[in-house]
C-alpha cells in the first residue's frame, strides 16, 4: 500500500473524527518513524505489510475513541515534546494560556529568579514550559498520583530541565516553603457534566477532571491554603471551566486576594483567573 492510499483509507475510516486527516497523518508518521512532512513529500512511497497492519490497528483504536496522544505516547506542549499516558490529563493548547499569563506576570515584575509552584502537575507540562523560559527560576511541581510524579519526572529528565523539583503531595500536604507564584490546572468539572462521556476525556483519569461542589471544591481548597504558601504580593493562578470565572473570582476575593482578573483562551472563552496577596 502507498502512503497516499493509506491516508485516504484512514481518513474515510475516521469519518466521525473532527480531525480525521490530521489523526491519520500523525499515526502513520508514528508507524513509519518519520515526521508528517515526509508523508506529504513522498506520497507514492510504499509501506510494508507490518507497517500497514500496525497502522490499521491504531486507526481501529482511534475509531473506538482512544486519544491520538495515548496511541503515540506523546503530545507537544509549548513546543516541548512530552511523554503522555492514561495516568494523567493530555496537555491541551488552552493550558498554554495559563503558561503565557504566568510568564507575563513574572516578567512584568522582573521575577526572573521567582519561586514557582505547580499544583497537580500531571505530565509536568506547565512547570516544564515555565522552566524552559525561566532558567534562573526555582521551580517545584507536586501531584497526588505516584504515576503522575513518575511521568513528570521522566519528562523533566528528557528535557534536561534539572532545576525543576517534582514530588508527591496532596496539594500542599508535603510543601514546606513559600513561593512568589502558585499555578494550578486542578480538577474543575462537575461529576454530572455530560462532556465526561465524550471525546478523549473518556480515557483520562476522573480524579484529574472531576471535583465536588459543581467542580469548585479543589479550587476553593487551594485558595484557602495558598495564603500560607505565598510570599507577600504573591500571585495565584488557575485554569478553570469557561463558565466558572465569576465563581473563581468570588472565591479568590473571599480569601483576601486582590487585583483579581480573568484572561481568555484562544477561542475567547474565560479560562484563567488570578489574584494577588496584599503586599
Amino acid at each position: 500500500m502507498r502512503i497516499d492510499d493509506a491516508l485516504v483509507w484512514a481518513e474515510f475510516t475516521l469519518v466521525n473524527s473532527d480531525s480525521a486527516l490530521l489523526d491519520a497523518q500523525v499515526l502513520l508518521a508514528f508507524v513509519l518513524g518519520k515526521e508528517t512532512i515526509y508523508l506529504i513529500t513522498w506520497p507514492e512511497r510504499d509501506i510494508s505489510v507490518q507497517q500497514k497492519a500496525h497502522f490499521e490497528s491504531l486507526i481501529e483504536q482511534r475509531v473506538n475513541g482512544h486519544p491520538v496522544a495515548h496511541l503515540v505516547g506523546q503530545r507537544e506542549f509549548w513546543s516541548l515534546p512530552l511523554k503522555v499516558n492514561n495516568s494523567t490529563l493530555i496537555p491541551r493548547p488552552d493550558t498554554e494560556v495559563l503558561v503565557e499569563v504566568t510568564l507575563n506576570i513574572i516578567l512584568e515584575k522582573n521575577y526572573l529568579d521567582a519561586h514557582i509552584l505547580d499544583l497537580g502537575t500531571g505530565t509536568g507540562a506547565i512547570i516544564l514550559a515555565l522552566a524552559s523560559e525561566l532558567p534562573k527560576a526555582h521551580c517545584v511541581a507536586v501531584d497526588f498520583s505516584e504515576q503522575a510524579v513518575k511521568l513528570a519526572t521522566e519528562n523533566r529528565d528528557n528535557l534536561e530541565l534539572k532545576q525543576v523539583q517534582i514530588y508527591q503531595s496532596d496539594w500542599f500536604e508535603n510543601v514546606h516553603e513559600c513561593f512568589d507564584v502558585i499555578v494550578s490546572n486542578p480538577p474543575y468539572i462537575d461529576a454530572n457534566d455530560k462532556h465526561l462521556h465524550l471525546g478523549d476525556v473518556r480515557f483520562e483519569p476522573l480524579s484529574a477532571l472531576v471535583a465536588n461542589e459543581q467542580g469548585l471544591s479543589d479550587i476553593r481548597h487551594i485558595c484557602e491554603q495558598a495564603k500560607n504558601y505565598l510570599n507577600n504580593a504573591g500571585c495565584l493562578l488557575f485554569e478553570h471551566g469557561f463558565e466558572q470565572a465569576e465563581l473563581v473570582s468570588h472565591i479568590l476575593h473571599e480569601n483576601g486576594f486582590t487585583g483579581i482578573r480573568t484572561e481568555q483562551d484562544y477561542a475567547n472563552n474565560d479560562r484563567v483567573t488570578l489574584g494577588f496577596l496584599p503586599s
